[in-house]
């Protein structure tokens, strides 16, 4: 009897341990799926949900491993709540051609100036982009890219450049007017660049915004970031389709992020099974790879080809996508 209790004292703490650990993950699922991350610094922990599920799942293994009964229950339910979170985004099921024109979408964050210019130009001559969303992007940045020969492939510009990591312009090889900004009075640039697209069976009217939300870091900035995401989801014009392309700073697990989604957006990487492709950070590499740059499109519209790729002397990898609009069929 005496050892049988003593075993049981033993194995007290190790239940509690397990018990905390199950009520953590039940609680970071119960935040995910009832979208309840406001503030810091619950916004910047839920773009880890990925690994939080991976960790979930090896954690119910642990517990059945230990024969901790409850605790197992517990970080069942909450591995299947964050797994079904997850999983939906690397299954296809986009429509890849919508049987109108298509234009090659590019976004790229060029880290205030750092990125390689030659090599910003040269992705877009080799994946024949139509149209290049660029965030960061400085005054000093775009007289390199035409140095570099931008403005050759892509001669049309809607300019809202600025200092450091404030600017972002819209680049196309279709002519483009300024249609204004997302912009809040405490965000960066998000310029509205609208073209017409010629055989567009609606007329071709097609806007394109070059998303960039502050980094929710601290406090302060995960309130710009709440506002600048609630921007996004204004609506176009009547009789306009909208894409929106760049560094948003949140994940598919971000319910600002699946609000903007809500309103009437498509995330092209997810719709082509991709949504789990890590777009930051490149360098340094001290956190663990999130996707927080996304090209959305109207869901009236098709995505095929998708490429993520490296350009050297920014953090963040570009996203190309072929976007076709609207047709006869």
């Amino acid at each position: 009897m005496a050892e049988q209790a003593g075993a049981r004292h033993r194995s007290r703490p190790m239940t509690v341990l397990v018990g905390l650990v199950a009520a953590g993950f039940a609680v970071f699922a119960a935040v995910r799926a009832l979208g309840l991350e406001s503030g810091f610094p619950l916004v910047p922990l839920l773009a880890y949900t990925p690994y939080v599920a991976g960790a979930a799942v090896l954690a119910v293994t642990a517990a059945g491993v230990l024969r901790r009964w409850v605790s197992l229950a517990v970080l069942a339910v909450a591995a299947t709540v964050l797994v079904a979170a997850v999983l939906p985004r690397a299954v296809t099921f986009a429509v890849t051609d919508m049987g109108g024109p298509a234009l090659r979408v590019m976004t790229f964050n060029a880290l205030g100036g750092g990125a390689r210019v030659d090599e910003i130009v040269d992705l877009v001559r080799e994946q024949e982009v139509d149209v290049l969303a660029l965030q960061e992007a400085t005054p000093e940045v775009l007289a390199d890219l035409t140095a570099s020969g931008l403005d050759d492939l892509l001669p049309y510009v809607v300019d809202h450049s600025g200092p450091g990591v404030t600017g972002s312009t819209v680049h196309a090889a279709l002519p483009l007017t300024d249609a204004g900004s997302l912009r809040g009075p405490n965000g960066f640039a998000m310029p509205i660049a609208a073209l017409e697209v010629p055989d567009a069976e609606y007329g071709g009217a097609v806007e394109v915004v070059s998303v960039h939300t502050p980094p929710p870091l601290d406090p302060g900035f995960v309130a710009n970031w709440e506002a600048e995401m609630a921007a996004l989801t204004a609506p176009p014009p009547q009789g306009v389709r909208r894409i929106l392309a760049g560094d948003f700073n949140a994940t598919l697990d971000h319910a600002a992020l699946r609000e903007v989604l809500d309103a009437g957006y498509l995330d092209a990487a997810a719709a082509l099974g991709e949504g789990m492709r890590p777009t930051w950070p490149v360098l340094g590499r001290t956190l663990p790879p999130v996707t927080i740059d996304h090209v959305l499109v109207d869901p009236a519209m098709g995505v095929d080809d998708l490429e993520v790729v490296e350009v050297a002397g920014s953090d963040h990898r570009a996203v190309i996508v072929t976007v076709t609009l609207p047709g006869g069929r």
